[in-house]
Order: C-alpha cells, then sequence, then structure tokens
C-alpha cells in the first residue's frame, strides 16, 4: 500500500519542518516547496494527493498559488488546504471562493490536520 503524498507550501523552513515532523510519523509522504511558483512546478509533475499551502509568500502568494492550481484542468481536482496564520473570516472566505477545501490557522492543531487530510483522502 503505497502512502498518500502531501505537499506542503511555505516560505517559512521551521514551518515545513515542523509539518514534515508532524505528518510522517502518521504514515504521510511529505514534499517540499517554498514558494508558489516551484510549487506549480511540483505539483504538475509529481501530482500529490493533498496540498497544504501557506498564504503568506514572496512572489507568488498562496491564493494567486492557488488560482493557478484551479485554472490548470491537470492538477486542478487535487484538494488544497489553506495553512496559514492569517485567522480572519474573509481570508478564510476568499480561499474557500478560490477553490480551496479546507482552511487551517497557525498554530497548527496536530488533531485538527489529521482530520482535515483524513477526511480528504481516502485510507493509507
Amino acid at each position: 500500500m503505497s502512502k498518500a503524498k502531501i505537499l506542503v507550501v511555505d516560505d517559512d523552513a521551521i514551518s515545513l519542518e515542523l509539518m514534515e515532523a508532524m505528518l510522517v510519523p502518521n504514515g504521510y509522504e511529505i514534499i517540499t516547496a517554498n514558494d508558489g511558483s516551484k510549487a506549480v512546478a511540483i505539483i504538475v509533475e509529481q501530482k500529490p494527493d493533498l496540498i497544504l499551502l501557506d498564504i503568506m509568500m514572496p512572489g507568488l502568494d498562496g491564493y494567486s498559488t492557488l488560482a493557478k492550481i484551479k485554472e490548470n484542468k491537470t492538477i486542478s481536482k487535487i484538494p488544497v488546504v489553506m495553512l496559514t496564520a492569517m485567522g480572519y473570516q474573509l481570508n478564510k472566505e476568499l480561499a474557500l471562493q478560490i477553490g480551496a477545501v479546507g482552511y487551517i490557522t497557525k498554530p497548527v492543531d496536530l488533531a485538527e490536520l489529521l482530520k482535515t487530510i483524513s477526511r480528504l483522502l481516502p485510507a493509507v
């Protein structure tokens, strides 16, 4: 049985390490990108099962990255969960309008994260 592959996109190296430390022991394969442009290229190439996407990043921010994912027919069906320090309702509504299927605020609660992932991915 193969592991579900999750792409974590965040410009903060510590956040990437933390997500990897939280998810790998729970049976997930993690790939990372530190900006939106790299993320889109990785998504097209590797077709992850799920994307965890930060909003506040230099260059291509999370909203723009999400829009690019949703515009590309070959990757538009991959579920995207926004993972951000921005907890405002407007930010959440915008992310969901663009096509995100979830919105988790930092600091990340592991139980909430795992519950969200298990809801979106078939059993690993």
